[in-house]
């Protein structure tokens, strides 16, 4: 398995729930491949660096695991299906392993 870094942005008005939601919905689809979240880290609301649908803040977690790159894509599809989610970047980690 190798180490990969997803950075998600939602809404800052989405509710508790639903950003719990993509969370459990994140962590269910690396599961089904046998990854392993290694690491959450919510940053908070920030300014985005242009408007994203009207909104100029977005509140930023960043995710650090390792799965399989097979298991990458699937990861991403259900992050671009997923209404809650604004924009989401998944970079693999070359400094660890």
């Amino acid at each position: 398995m190798k180490a990969y870094e997803l950075l998600f942005i939602v809404a800052p008005t989405i509710d508790d729930e639903t950003r719990a939601g993509v969370m459990k919905r994140i962590e269910t689809t690396l599961a089904e491949s046998a990854g392993v979240v290694d690491n959450v880290d919510n940053w908070g609301k920030r300014k985005l660096a242009y408007e994203i649908n009207g909104l100029s803040d977005g509140d930023y977690t960043l995710i650090d695991f390792h799965a399989d790159p097979q298991s990458i894509a699937e990861l991403d599809r259900v992050l671009r299906i997923n209404d809650a989610v604004m924009r989401h970047m998944i970079v693999a980690r070359t400094d660890r392993d």
